[in-house]
Order: structure tokens, then sequence, then C-alpha cells
């Protein structure tokens, strides 16, 4: 086991360790698995942009994609049924 030391604003850092925070996490575990995804994916494991088209013809064609593979139920009862 290691110790990683990065120098990060102050504010950044408590505004990410709140948010790890509500997803149930620590600061450590979310570096931990940003790192262990960026071995997995052989680099970032999102892609940077500031462009709002870009980000929403990603969403655009995922939400199209998860459209195709899902499954419609008329009640409740129905989809409880189906798991």
């Amino acid at each position: 086991m290691t110790t990683l030391n990065i120098r990060i604003d102050e504010k950044l850092k408590k505004q990410a360790a709140k948010t790890f925070a509500s997803l149930g996490m620590d600061t450590s575990s979310a570096v931990k698995m940003f790192l262990t995804q960026t071995v997995i994916e052989k680099g970032l494991p999102f892609t940077p942009t500031q462009d709002p088209a870009k980000i929403r013809a990603k969403w655009d064609r995922e939400v199209v994609q998860a459209l195709k593979i899902s499954k419609s139920y008329k009640t409740g009862t129905e989809a409880l049924a189906d798991l």
C-alpha cells in the first residue's frame, strides 16, 4: 500500500468530499475508484469536455440505446413479477 499526496484547492476538496459523502463514500475511496477505472479503461474513464452539444449528443445516444433494451410494464405488480 502507498500514499498519494496531491495539492488541491480547499474549496474544491470540500465540495468533492460532500458529493462523495452523498454517494456513500469518502474521498480516498472515490480516488481509488477513479484510478481503478483509469487502469481498466487504459485512459480516463470519462471524456473531458465543456461542449454542451457533445454532452447532450452522448446522453441522447445512451437514452436511445436504453429504450431499445428496456421493457414496459402496465402495473407495479407486473414489474415486480418480472424480477
